[in-house]
């Protein structure tokens, strides 16, 4: 394993908190279908097969290459030595279980997660540290109809799975959005079991707003995801859900999405409205500081940015007559290294990723953060928020 080492010589652990998996259960299930999300099989001219992977409507180019990268489990750790990761927190990747019926999902959500522990607790240990390389996030099934009970069920299964962390979530809920009250008793057992909901987009928006132009997978990804996870937390935000929860932890994806950016217009928003004006118990500005967020922006000045509006929440909190201006290594503390794999693969072949190498170097250049606040993203802060000692 390639050792990385920290400008001062110092030893540090490198956590991945935003990183995929199909298991093979998943995948083989996605060999059977023929309607999205699945997984298309076609000979290849050296006899090979060639297989795709769809997982949205009018995927451009016939879908993704997808290969032993998406669930080979030697695979990820070879990605982890390439670039120097020492752990990984693995989630499914989306649709998740979406696309199932609420029995066919209960039943998958209960056993990818024993498969999902085994993943993990089988992998090896961190060199010379009481740790796994590898843990994880369960799943849920959330989808229509499916029972409080049995969604409460799945909560406590991955409690008590030892290697799982928290869960993945999208944003659908069971198909009124995570503002829905129906969900209030889910929410009140995650917190109260302590475990980390990472929320992750799939959907985006109507793709119609793209128009006819070619650009590949682009405009969905770069601002479809992040336009669906800035709406779903706000909603969010708006139902009371973060009074309701205050222990709640919630870990968002590709740094928030446009939320940070935002947040004074959403609080001014509020602010003018009568409906909403006097919901909730605090300015909308200070839920931000309470959530935590991946490091995957690709820009330093991003970054900066975002722990900037992290870190000035308790100005806004009910009552506070604080006005000192905040430092935003205060918001670097909420911020967590990510990568995205599998996807976002170079299009040429490299040793390093290009997203990889992107991500970690715009952590390293953000101004006025100190190395120790570098650590903390880069490893640190997850060893914290997961627990991440056996």
């Amino acid at each position: 394993m390639r050792v990385r080492q920290y400008f001062n010589g110092t030893r540090k652990i490198l956590v991945d908190i935003h990183t995929h998996v199909y298991l093979p259960r998943y995948v083989a299930l996605l060999r059977t279908r023929s309607s999205v999300p699945f997984i298309r099989s076609t000979p290849a001219q050296d006899g090979r097969i060639d297989e795709r992977l769809l997982i949205l409507n009018h995927e451009p180019s016939g879908g993704r290459p997808v290969g032993p990268q998406y669930w080979d489990r030697e695979e990820k750790l070879k990605f982890m030595d390439r670039h120097g990761i020492d752990v990984s927190v693995v989630s499914t990747a989306n649709p998740w279980l979406d696309f199932l019926t609420a029995s066919q999902a209960s039943v998958l959500a209960q056993e990818l997660n024993h498969d999902l522990e085994e993943y993990c607790s089988t992998s090896p240990d961190v060199p010379n540290q009481q740790i796994k390389r590898l843990y994880g996030f369960g799943l849920l099934p959330l989808v229509p109809e499916i029972s409080t009970a049995t969604l409460l069920e799945t909560v406590h299964q991955i409690s008590k799975l030892p290697h799982l962390r928290g869960l993945i979530m999208g944003t659908r809920g069971v198909g009124n959005g995570l503002d829905d009250k129906a969900l209030d008793p889910v929410w009140a057992a995650i917190e109260k079991a302590g475990l980390v909901v990472f929320l992750h987009p799939h959907y985006g928006v109507d793709p119609k707003a793209w128009g006819d132009l070619d650009n590949g997978h682009v405009l969905p990804l770069a601002l479809g995801f992040p336009f669906e996870t800035t709406i779903a937390t706000t909603r969010l935000i708006l139902s009371g859900v973060l009074d309701r929860f205050p222990e709640l932890r919630l870990l968002l994806a590709h740094s928030g999405g446009a939320l940070p950016q935002l947040s004074s217009r959403l609080a001014s928003c509020i602010d003018h409205d009568p409906v909403v004006a006097s919901r909730l118990q605090h300015d909308a500005r200070y839920y931000l500081g309470k959530l935590y967020l991946d490091a995957v922006a690709y820009g330093a000045e991003e970054l900066g940015f975002v722990s900037d509006v992290l870190a000035r929440s308790e100005r806004y909190k009910k009552g506070s007559i604080s006005t000192e201006i905040t430092n935003r290594r205060a918001g670097s503390q909420r911020m967590l290294f990510g990568t995205d794999h599998p996807f976002f693969p170079p299009l040429t072949s490299t040793e390093k990723w290009k997203s990889v190498v992107e991500n970690l170097e715009a952590i390293n250049g953000v101004q006025g953060w100190n190395q120790g606040d570098k650590d903390g993203v880069l490893g640190g802060n997850a060893l914290s928020l997961f627990n991440l000692r056996e």
